[in-house]
């Protein structure tokens, strides 16, 4: 979109080219996303920014550096769920929960609410969207809730976010999405479950779902790769991608409650390869996983579910669980400077997690954090 000239076979990687990058660890690039955050170095601090439950039953989105600090507080008409930073600029938008009928554009810096943008009459969004590079193009899943249809929706941030494009996943419950480091490549997370606004969060489809993990062109909407996971009932909620390419889907399994399943793939030789743990670990993680992390810095991934209560620390190329802790209701997840990572859990606790270290409170603050930080 950046260019009216653009060919659909133009600036963008195939499928074999895409897997063979991604493999060889050959792309560096920082992701600008709700997957991942920009190293930070010096004496920055960091911000880390997540939408709050506030004790009087209010919502609203929070921002805090990197030491757990309130830095500013905007109120929000209903609960949010995840967002994203837009690049070179100070904005940072937040999804309301699924069904979303909005979103909201803040100052990152101060916190004063710019827009609200309300979803297409017919549609609503699943709570996460993803920047282009240059900041212009807005990526957001969202869902024609009538038909059951999947889609990306993209809104130019240039033009106050209006609605410019729309583009078709052939399928159903797409949720998270992230840039692979190409910069052309959107790596998305389709759930494969069928919900409608009218029945609450009731799932129509448990046993014809069709998860995927789906990989698309973000100029011309064409899919480049789909790749399902080993159980239909594996629903395919939340990606990342590390600097090297390598990317990670996670799963919350649909199926009986005495299967414990692998709940985390990683995409290797045009498959989805599942990184399974001890049995304890399998349990404790409880068939669900609310976020999953790529540190930019190292090999290292993170995935959280407040289900179970428990966050995990793994190498991502192997597979080895080098951390676990117990740490209730905890969901979101980023990355830290330095390698370790940052968890937050619905109780307020703000605790960091990493290789070689013991679980460390940073913070407990009176909020209740929804399921991600940007």
């Amino acid at each position: 979109m950046e260019n009216g000239n653009r060919q659909p076979g133009d600036a963008f990687l195939n499928r074999r080219q895409l897997l063979k990058a991604g493999l060889a660890g050959g792309l560096v690039a920082t992701l600008h996303g709700c997957s991942m955050l920009p190293r930070r170095t010096g004496t920055d601090p960091g911000r880390y920014v997540g939408a709050v439950g506030l004790s009087d039953g209010r919502f609203a989105v929070s921002a805090i550096d990197r030491n757990g600090k309130p830095l500013w507080q905007s109120p929000v008409d209903t609960r949010c769920h995840s967002g994203c930073t837009r690049p070179g600029g100070s904005q940072v938008l937040f999804f309301e929960r699924r069904p979303g009928w909005s979103f909201y554009v803040f100052d990152s810096e101060i916190g004063t609410r710019t827009h609200r943008v309300e979803a297409v009459p017919g549609e609503h969004f699943f709570g996460h969207g993803v920047f282009s590079p240059d900041g212009r193009w807005l990526y957001a899943t969202a869902t024609r809730y009538e038909q059951g249809e999947g889609i990306v929706a993209v809104y130019d941030a240039h033009r106050d976010y209006q609605r410019v494009h729309t583009f078709e996943l052939n399928g159903v419950g797409p949720h998270e999405l992230t840039l692979h480091p190409d910069g052309e490549t959107l790596v998305i997370g389709l759930g494969g479950i069928l919900t409608h606004p009218d029945y609450d969060r009731i799932k129509l489809n448990l046993e014809t779902m069709r998860p995927a993990l789906i990989l698309l062109n973000r100029h011309n909407g064409a899919i480049v790769g789909r790749f399902s996971p080993a159980h239909h009932q594996q629903s395919s909620r939340h990606v990342s991608v590390g600097a090297n390419g390598q990317v990670y889907v996670a799963y919350q399994y649909q199926g009986p409650l005495y299967e414990s399943p692998a709940l985390i793939a990683r995409l290797e030789g045009g498959k989805l390869r599942e990184i399974r743990f001890d049995e304890d670990t399998q349990k404790a993680l409880a068939n669900y996983i609310a976020s999953v992390i790529a540190h930019p810095e190292n090999d290292l991934v993170a995935a959280a579910s407040p289900v179970g209560g428990t966050a995990v620390v793994f190498n991502g190329l192997t597979g080895e669980l080098l951390a676990r802790a117990s740490i209730p209701d905890c969901a979101g997840v980023q990355a830290l400077a330095g390698g370790d990572f940052l968890v937050s859990s619905g109780r307020g606790k703000l605790v960091r997690l990493g290789r070689d270290n013991q679980p460390q409170d940073i913070a407990t603050l009176p909020v209740q954090w929804d399921h991600h930080l940007v």
